[in-house]
């Protein structure tokens, strides 16, 4: 969330930086904003008045004089100024309530506002209006080269006996996949690998609740835009299904203040990710690219903010090591300002080659979030006991999305009698150096 504040003295700069995604409307914003200086001027003189009241009616060993409502006071006070001031005192108290009622309806239109916008780009962000505008930041990796036409992990999953959607169908409905044996393993596989590999990094693994409170899904910037996108459970107590570790993990630290020579702080987590993907209905309707259900690792970052740029360039190379250790061809594009998520201040997605579908797909969102999800969720830290607690920096990426990551195995390390070649990495987890059709 964007600081109440911050918007109101630079609202032509954050406005120009929001239009940077597209339209963004804040509304009547400004209107009540100033409203809000109207209702705080008006209870801080009802407040004084009272507490002056409070004062002359009070005794006192040295003799008071308050002016109150345009009239002078002075004790010793006469039974009729008495009498007038504990009238005006009532009076008062209920002013100040009905003014406290009007401020809270403000407030709470702002709030409602600024829960709805989206973080502020940062300047190296490039412009542009959506994915088309994304800028390549660099190549990593050589292309397979192939003797044959290859073909996509679907049809090579199906024909090898490891994939069935039918199935998956009849259990849950579309959008589902079942895995059998060797697919399975790979899978599971793949989640030890990244995990080995970023806990050898310095990442502290987390295996966190899968449901989740509303408060949670607020904090990280999932609600309230997003709720027709989430799956949640019904009844009382009320949860979400995780959409991705970031959540969890993220409000492990809501409402705290965090120790700042323990910053930055790394967490790894696996957890299955639920999405219903609201509104990419007739997009990718083949295969595992966009499931209601999948699996990942996610990296997660509490930094300041001196050096939360720096920390999102590490976590992005963190994440590419899991994509060169399994010698895939990938490359890193910084996301325009149209294409950014709602949370993100700049994010840069790795998009794996996937030459049976002869095109890259992101298998990784790596975003730096700024203060945006910490001033949600209230995530503080201190230099010393003695410092005003400064908001973190949060920063979050996949390490890897792991159900795309066995596309790109499947469809980079086919060979034409559709076996599978297991990459070097994983064979001590699986046990095979290849996959055949039993």
């Amino acid at each position: 969330m964007l600081d109440l504040k911050y918007v109101a003295q630079n609202f032509d700069e954050v406005t120009r930086k929001l239009q940077r995604r597209g339209k963004v409307d804040l509304g009547p914003f400004n209107d009540l904003f100033a409203k809000r200086r109207e209702l705080n001027l008006k209870l801080e003189k009802v407040r004084t008045e009272a507490a002056a009241i409070g004062q002359l009616l009070a005794p006192s060993k040295t003799p008071l004089t308050r002016e109150i409502a345009g009239t002078s006071y002075s004790q010793p006070l006469d039974e009729a100024q008495k009498g007038a001031l504990k009238a005006l005192s009532k009076d008062l108290k209920e002013a100040q309530r009905t003014l406290d009622d009007a401020l809270a309806e403000v407030e709470g239109a702002l709030e409602e506002i600024l829960m709805c916008l989206p973080n502020l780009p940062q300047d190296s962000v490039p412009d542009g209006t959506s994915e088309a505008d994304n800028q390549v930041v660099r190549l990593m990796g050589d292309k397979p080269n192939f003797d044959f036409v290859p073909k996509p992990h679907w049809e090579l999953g199906e024909a090898l006996g490891l994939l069935d959607f039918e199935r998956a169908a009849k259990v849950a409905g579309a959008r589902f996949a079942v895995y059998r044996g060797l697919l399975a393993k790979l899978e599971r596989a793949l989640v030890s690998l990244m995990l080995d590999v970023h806990t050898s990094r310095g990442y502290t693994e987390i295996l966190p609740p899968f449901l989740i409170n509303r408060a949670s899904m607020t904090g990280t910037g999932q609600l309230p835009k997003f709720e027709d996108d989430s799956f949640k459970t019904c009844g009382e107590p009320e949860f979400f299904l995780a959409p991705t570790a970031e959540v969890p993990v993220t409000n492990l630290h809501r409402d705290e203040i965090l120790d700042g020579a323990e910053l930055p702080i790394r967490y790894c987590a696996y957890t299955p990710c639920f999405r219903k993907e609201a509104g990419s209905y007739g997009k990718d309707t083949r295969g595992l690219i966009r499931q209601h259900q999948f699996q990942k690792v996610e990296l997660v970052k509490f930094t300041k903010a001196e050096d939360s740029i720096a920390e999102h360039e590490a976590l992005t190379r963190d994440a590419e090591e899991i994509l060169q250790r399994l010698g895939l061809h990938y490359r890193v594009v910084s996301l325009s300002a149209g294409d950014l998520g709602f949370s993100a201040a700049k994010c840069y997605d790795l998009e794996v080659w996937l030459p049976g579908q002869e095109s890259y797909r992101e298998i990784s969102s790596c975003s730096n979030f700024e203060d945006f999800q910490a001033r949600r969720a209230s995530i503080r830290y201190r230099e010393s006991p003695k410092d005003k607690p400064k908001l973190v920096h949060t920063i979050n990426g996949s390490g890897l999305a792991v159900g795309r990551t066995v596309i790109a195995i499947l469809e980079n390390y086919q060979r034409a009698d559709g076996s599978i070649v297991i990459p070097e990495v994983l064979r001590p987890y699986m046990g095979v150096s290849e996959i055949r059709k039993v």
